[in-house]
């Protein structure tokens, strides 16, 4: 070929050219025969004339998706057929030669974007879905998308190392997958979660500014945000505090942002804390473009004559509520009920503000000269403990509010997250991320005292509910991170024998990363 189906333009009119693609689609008008003909740079209107009968005869037998190549002069088309929505809109062509490169069978379904096509199918029929535009623009941009990244990266002095893919198994929150060894019978490789140990040895190498574009494996349930593998962008540094990383991470989106979208960016991005994110939105990845926050109801039904509330504020519950600008028919009201019990919730309560006045089950029980409540529905639940409350009003949140989403890029760093949790089921202390983060220098005395109270230095990225990136200020000295493995359960010869290479490069000079 000498061209592309997206290439040519009035420039080109009157030159003859060779072109190659997929025919999209053919409508035989009679006297004439045209060929949406399309690659993925494109696509280009053919034309047929019937005095060239060998070519018009091949034309009449093509059908959806042959390859073809054809031969033929470019001219402009009629005025009232110009397409303006293609960058070929302005010409067509008018074919000489027509060759069938290779046919195709009755197709599965149509190769199109607006189509509705089932998962499954697609996934069987994985090649030709990839041949819709949409699916090809996706493609090409994560290509864009990994250039610029790494055109970022190398302009701030990080090094692209690769890292090995096949290791020893270590605890990073998921199963791994196991690869045998065929020298060594009865014993396994691992496929890496994430380089996060490798990458901390490389600090303490002395490469300061490490990067890689990585391939990771987690054996896990499948899930909408979860695949069992995944490419993730890696990176590490020394000598950086939390701040550092969190600027280099907004200035390189606001970089992939500008070439990649041609949009632009406010950074930086706003932050909140674990804590204050449970309580305002209920989650750990709060969803910014919904508006609405919970509302904290126990001091408004404390002493409102509402037994079950009040019994539960008595038990040091909590009553929490979520407001929605429109009204609920009952059929919807019953919806979110059932909603809430399958959630784990004892039930739902609701009433409705309008022109100052209470309406609803829960208005009797309400001084509206009390409080100050906007217009709209609100959602009342309640629990005795504080926690899964907040994760259950944070589910409503998003229920009774999707709607009212803006369709902005909604970036929120969460910061401040416990360093520890207590296994219930163990009787033990675990990390609640993982056991390679710093706590806060200032706190470090309480891994003897009350390490449940540890804030450790991790840091999420969140767009619109969706948890984009995780990282965390690491434990660069030896006798911490063995403390620290220590408090969840590991003894010394596990220490030695899981995590030996790691401990001994921290111990020789590792710099804080």
């Amino acid at each position: 070929r000498t061209h592309t189906c997206g290439e040519l333009t009035s420039d080109h009119i009157g030159k003859k050219v060779v072109l190659s693609g997929w025919v999209r689609r053919v409508r035989d008008l009679g006297g004439l025969i045209f060929i949406d003909l399309r690659d993925r740079y494109g696509r280009t209107q053919l034309v047929v004339e019937p005095d060239r009968k060998e070519t018009f005869e091949i034309a009449k037998s093509l059908g959806m998706q042959y390859v073809i190549r054809v031969e033929g002069k470019v001219r402009r088309r009629p005025k009232k057929m110009i397409n303006p929505e293609l960058s070929t809109g302005e010409i067509e062509v008018v074919v000489e030669k027509l060759d069938i490169l290779n046919r195709t069978p009755l197709l599965p379904f149509v190769i199109e974007d607006e189509i509705n096509i089932q998962e499954d199918t697609r996934l069987r029929w994985r090649f030709l879905d990839l041949r819709r535009p949409k699916m090809q623009r996706n493609i090409i941009v994560r290509h864009h998308t990994l250039q610029a990244v790494r055109n970022f990266l190398s302009s701030e002095g990080f090094i692209e190392i690769e890292t090995p893919f096949l290791t020893k198994s270590t605890p990073e929150g998921a199963r791994d997958f196991l690869v045998p060894s065929r020298n060594f019978p009865g014993k396994f490789y691992a496929l890496p979660q994430s380089p996060q140990l490798y990458k901390q040895v490389l600090m303490s190498a002395g490469f300061d500014r490490y990067f890689q574009i990585v391939r990771c494996f987690r054996d896990e349930d499948l899930r909408q945000d979860r695949q069992p593998e995944f490419t993730q962008i890696d990176l590490e540094m020394s000598f950086v505090d939390m701040d550092d990383v969190l600027s280099l991470t907004e200035r390189m989106l606001e970089y992939v942002f500008d070439k990649v979208l041609h949009q632009k960016l406010e950074i930086p991005f706003p932050r909140i804390s674990y804590k204050d994110a449970l309580k305002k939105y209920g989650s750990d990845k709060p969803d910014l473009s919904i508006k609405e926050e919970i509302c904290d109801f126990t001091e408004i039904f404390k002493g409102s004559g509402f037994g079950v509330l009040e019994n539960i504020i008595q038990n040091k519950g909590i009553v929490l509520g979520v407001r929605s600008p429109r009204d609920f028919s009952r059929k919807e009201i019953d919806e979110l009920k059932d909603f809430i019990v399958k959630e784990g919730g004892a039930g739902l309560l609701w009433f409705k503000v309008k022109a100052e006045t209470l309406y609803g089950q829960l208005a009797k029980y309400i001084d509206i000269n009390k409080i100050s409540l906007e217009e709209g529905t609100y959602f009342v639940i309640a629990g005795d403990s504080k926690p899964a409350t907040y994760l259950l009003a944070g589910k409503l949140r998003e229920k009774v509010c999707k709607s009212y989403q803006d369709k902005k890029f909604n970036f929120l760093w969460v910061i401040d997250f416990p360093l520890f949790e207590w296994n219930e089921e163990e009787k033990r202390l675990e990390p609640a991320h993982h056991m390679f983060t710093m706590p806060y220098e200032d706190q470090i005395h309480l891994l003897e005292q009350d390490p449940l109270k540890l804030i450790g230095k991790q840091y999420d990225l969140v767009l619109n509910g969706v948890e984009l990136a995780s990282g965390s200020i690491r434990v660069h000295k030896r006798e911490l991170q063995e403390k620290i493995m220590e408090i969840i359960g590991l003894n010394k010869q596990e220490r030695e024998k899981r995590f030996g290479f790691l401990l001994e490069a921290l111990e020789y000079g590792a710099p804080p990363h």
